[in-house]
């Protein structure tokens, strides 16, 4: 029986992001991860190349054509199918409205966030917005609860800890919003197609 992921699959949803923005082989995809410091992205090359399998086999993404320079070995290069692209925007939206206890999928889906428009981000953040606050309000009636059993604090001191990171959570969300909401924060379409250029360029460089 295959073992099944215990978290959310950041390498996958990596791969299906940098494929949206461009058809791209598994060197480049991790160059660029390299280059970018997405570090949430553990294990690799050997975690790249199974995630390009497996996804491959979900056909969420398709070989979309096979090269050889000199004595190189083959590179496949990749590019997302329609089921991959709508499985991204799940993935995705999934990561960033709904808390959970692993705050490097936030910081993964985050990284990620342009690959979404605008719009739907918006919906996303607010759908979190919402629930962190909810987990802040639920842990302030805990806290009473426990003073008015007259429980020493040093007993609340993990629910002192997780209100101070749930509430600077919300917050950041909000100024993030915000900036999103006076058009001060936003991915314009030239930015997201260029996103993969500089190492494209660097692979092959125009003549002097």
């Amino acid at each position: 029986m295959a073992r099944r992921r215990s978290g959310p699959d950041l390498v996958g949803l990596t791969v299906l992001a940098l494929l949206s923005v461009r058809p791209s082989h598994p060197y480049e995809l991790h160059r660029f991860i390299i280059d970018t410091h997405k570090e949430y992205v553990r294990g690799l090359p050997r975690s790249l190349y199974h995630a390009v399998d497996r996804l491959a086999a979900e056909e969420l993404i398709e070989p979309a054509e096979t090269s050889r320079e000199g004595r190189r070995p083959e590179r496949t290069v990749y590019r997302i199918t329609a089921e991959g692209r709508a499985e991204l925007a799940t993935r995705l939206t999934r990561l960033l409205e709904q808390p959970g206890d692993d705050s490097g999928a936030f910081v993964a889906a985050i990284s990620l966030i342009g690959c979404l428009p605008v719009p739907a981000a918006e919906r996303a953040l607010r759908g979190r917005a919402a629930a962190l606050h909810g987990r802040v309000a639920a842990l302030d009636a805990h806290m009473r609860a426990l003073e008015e059993n007259g429980l020493p604090r040093v007993l609340a001191l993990e629910l002192e800890c997780e209100r101070a990171l749930r509430a600077a959570e919300a917050e950041w969300v909000g100024t993030v919003l915000a900036r999103l909401g006076s058009g001060e924060l936003t991915w314009p379409a030239s930015l997201k197609s260029g996103l993969l250029a500089s190492l494209a360029e660097e692979e092959n460089p125009a003549p002097d």
